[in-house]
Parts: C-alpha cells; sequence; structure tokens
C-alpha cells in the first residue's frame, strides 16, 4: 500500500484478526476518552457488511515487529483507527487514501467517516482531505447510583423483556421507524448480525412495548462485560403510537433492569438527523462525547 513508513506492511483482513481489531479499537477508546465503548460483536458485524470483500474492502497495518498498528474498511462508509502508539507517522494518512481509492473502484461516489469531536487530528486530517460536515452524533450516558424509577404504562400498553420469537417483529418496527432519517432499509440478516446475533445481546433487559397484542416498541439492549455498563443499541417506537410517553417507559424499564444486574451506568447512541436528543436529555440522560460524521464527494478526480 503506497504511502506507508518504512517497515510497515498491509494486507486485508481475514477472520483470525478480529481479536486484534477489538484490541486495537478500544485502544484507541481508552487513550481518546479514558473508557472502551466497543464490544468484539460491533467489530464483527462491520466486517460482515453486506457487499464487504474483506480482501479488497480492508486494510491491516502491521509494523516490524508484527504488531497491529493501524487497520481501515470501507463500505459506503468507512472507518480508520491508528493505535495511539503509532500516531503522527502517516498511518491514517496512508489509510485515507487507500480507502478513496477503493471506495473510487467500486463505484462510490461518496465516502463518509465518522471522528469523535476530541480527535483534533483526525479531525484536522479529514479538513484537509475536503470531507465536510455532515451529521453529529453523539454517545450519552444514564448514571444509576440508585434503582431508577419507571413511569406508569400509557393505558393499553403492556411492557415484557425481549423473548425469542420477537425477532422479526422487532426488526420490522425498527426499521419502519428509521425509516424517517436513514438511507435504505436494513436486511433481517443485517440488523440480526449488529442486535439480536451479538454475542453481547441481552434479552432479558431489553424491554418491548405491546399495543392489543401487536409490537409497537423496542428498546434492545447490549451487556458489555468489557465496560461494566449497560447499552441500549436501538430505541424505536410506532409512528401511530408516538408521542405517548412508550419511549420513555422503554427506557427507564431498560435503565432498571441494567440497575437490577449490577451496572450503575447505561449509555445510548444517537445522532442529529433522528430528533431524539431532547426526549434523551428529559429521561435524565447525557452527553459523554460528540462525534462528527464527515463526507467527501468522490466524483471529483
Amino acid at each position: 500500500m503506497p504511502g506507508l513508513p518504512p517497515g510497515y506492511r498491509a494486507r486485508p483482513t481475514t477472520a483470525e484478526d478480529l481479536g486484534a481489531i477489538h484490541r486495537l479499537v478500544t485502544a484507541c477508546e481508552q487513550d481518546l476518552h479514558g473508557r472502551v465503548h466497543t464490544d468484539p460483536g460491533r467489530v464483527a458485524a462491520d466486517l460482515a457488511r453486506p457487499g464487504l470483500d474483506p480482501e479488497l474492502d480492508t486494510r491491516l497495518v502491521h509494523d516490524r515487529a508484527g504488531r497491529l498498528a493501524a487497520r481501515a474498511w470501507v463500505n459506503r462508509r468507512s472507518e480508520v483507527d491508528v493505535h495511539p502508539e503509532h500516531r503522527g507517522l502517516g498511518l491514517g494518512g496512508a489509510l485515507l487514501d487507500w480507502a478513496e481509492a477503493r471506495g473510487r473502484q467500486a463505484g462510490s461516489t461518496r465516502i463518509v467517516q465518522t471522528v469523535p469531536d476530541d480527535d483534533g487530528d483526525a479531525v484536522a486530517l479529514l479538513r484537509s482531505r475536503g470531507y465536510e460536515p455532515m451529521v453529529t452524533e453523539w454517545l450519552l450516558e444514564f448514571p444509576m447510583p440508585q434503582e431508577p424509577t419507571v413511569p406508569e404504562a400509557p393505558a393499553g400498553i403492556t411492557v415484557r423483556p425481549f423473548e425469542p420469537g420477537d425477532e422479526h417483529d422487532a426488526h420490522r418496527v425498527v426499521e419502519d421507524a428509521f425509516d424517517d432519517w436513514q438511507e435504505r432499509r436494513k436486511s433481517y440478516q443485517e440488523w440480526a448480525r449488529h442486535t439480536v446475533e451479538r454475542p453481547a445481546f441481552a434479552p432479558a433487559m431489553s424491554a418491548l412495548a405491546f399495543a392489543d397484542g401487536k409490537l409497537v416498541g423496542v428498546a434492545l439492549s447490549l451487556d458489555l462485560p468489557d465496560t461494566g455498563e449497560g447499552c441500549i443499541e436501538q430505541v424505536a417506537v410506532r409512528r401511530d403510537h408516538r408521542n405517548r410517553g412508550i419511549a420513555r417507559l422503554l427506557l427507564r424499564t431498560v435503565f432498571r433492569s441494567f440497575h437490577r444486574q449490577g451496572r450503575r451506568a447505561c449509555t445510548l447512541g444517537t445522532h442529529s438527523e433522528t430528533g431524539a436528543l431532547d426526549l434523551y436529555l428529559s429521561v435524565g440522560m447525557h452527553v459523554r462525547y460528540a462525534s462528527t460524521v464527515f463526507r467527501k464527494d468522490l466524483s471529483a478526480g
């Protein structure tokens, strides 16, 4: 791969690399934020995106001693991570060049990168390459020193934990709700890899809301053992049942479930196109850190 410093070499990702990639990503998170958020299932799900060819669409960079120093993947959007011990050497720029070239080769008209706002060097690099801000993302947290209270359910609404057999109904509710802002619907297989099929999926700490026996809202959770925290991966309420307090009920139910399992914080990610930030702030969550989604037009040059 052009642009690598002497002593570094690049190759595609294989299935045996998932553990090393997870350690690289969490080292970056620990260095930047002082804590870890990504679990191995997230890494595996990203690398199983529909249409992603590991041989063509991924690169790992190792140093002379064979240690993983950086990685990247590209498939409509892209991620680049450089280990804190290897920053400032040009690895991020080289991987960015590779990702853009691969995106053009694959016929993409644009490329998208998400970078934490606290990572000033990465933000400066993207801006110097012509990337423009598109969306703001937030990771929110809900501290739970005491057991959270749960509001009374709206009339006609019942709530229970996720059970086997709920998978396809939950997928439909989520994708219908996310149609308001997402570019494309995810197939069941792609959605499941990021949620109900992840090893960290926590059905007992996930909450489902029903009206007249029909699923109308979900809060799907992950239990992240490396962080000691709970995590709500997705929240969705059917359009015809919004503004009734169902989302608030689901969130507080999940918070209480995690607290009873000994967790003392719960996180949730959202972004500016969902319009949900005020809801999460109103239930007592606050922003842990913000990221910006940058995009670049690949059609020119």
